[in-house]
């Protein structure tokens, strides 16, 4: 008998309990920069040298983190689930953890790419600097979906949204397109599952929908067990 379908939905609420800070704080500012500065082609355009240089305390600061107790449990759903993670988030923890099937909406923190062949992905774990270059002599940047590009994986995670039997949401407020557009494709009547500590839906935005008011390190392990035990 085949394995029931889950797909988890994550953004930045699953890793800020690893340490992680979310992508930006409540005016705006990541990290006391313009979001459009460090994460846009506009902004990687007229200042490389900063853009590098936030990736590059971002990148260290990811290698300093662990996954928490959500990350692990989600990987633990394998026992029992075939389990894909759509993820918002640029981190590797849900790797780290041990979930084996991963898809990165917008990027890799771990990874870099050509600026001319988007295609050319190398892993990358020091700090990136002007003069890293591909093979071919072009600049290397991050592999990092940034504002106004075109999200590539997004057709793949809707059709692995529409094999869905239960879907998870942590950490990610649902809110931000187009990801936010994924939970359309789950089929309908499919259980869905919902861990914020502040839920900003409701019983009737959606139908079978479960709510758990828990950080993702709090509601996932809770749910993660009364799943494979039921």
């Amino acid at each position: 008998m085949p394995k029931q379908k889950i797909v988890v939905l994550t953004g930045a609420g699953m890793s800020a309990e690893s340490g992680l800070k979310t992508f930006r704080d409540e005016n705006g500012l990541w990290e006391g920069h313009d979001v459009m500065q460090v994460a846009s082609p506009q902004g990687f355009a007229s200042n490389p040298e900063l853009v590098l240089e936030f990736y590059n305390l971002r990148r260290k600061q990811l290698l300093e983190v662990s996954p928490n107790a959500g990350h692990n449990a989600l990987a633990k759903l394998e026992d029992v689930f075939d389990v894909s993670i759509i993820t918002q988030n640029v981190d590797n923890l849900h790797e780290q953890a041990g979930s084996s099937h991963v898809v990165h909406l917008h990027g890799e923190l771990l990874k870099v790419r050509s600026t001319v062949d988007e295609n050319h992905i190398l892993d990358w774990k020091k700090d990136l600097v002007l003069g890293d270059v591909d093979e071919n002599g072009h600049q290397l940047r991050p592999h990092i979906v940034w504002f106004g590009e075109m999200v590539p994986l997004l057709e793949t995670a809707a059709q692995i949204t529409q094999q869905a039997d239960k879907v998870i949401i942590v950490g990610t407020s649902m809110q931000v397109y187009p990801a936010a557009s994924l939970i359309h494709y789950a089929p309908d009547q499919t259980p869905i599952y919902f861990i914020d500590p502040r839920p900003n839906i409701r019983n009737s935005d959606f139908k079978n929908l479960t709510i758990i008011s828990k950080t993702a390190a709090k509601g996932v392990p809770v749910l993660v067990e009364e799943l494979i035990n039921n």
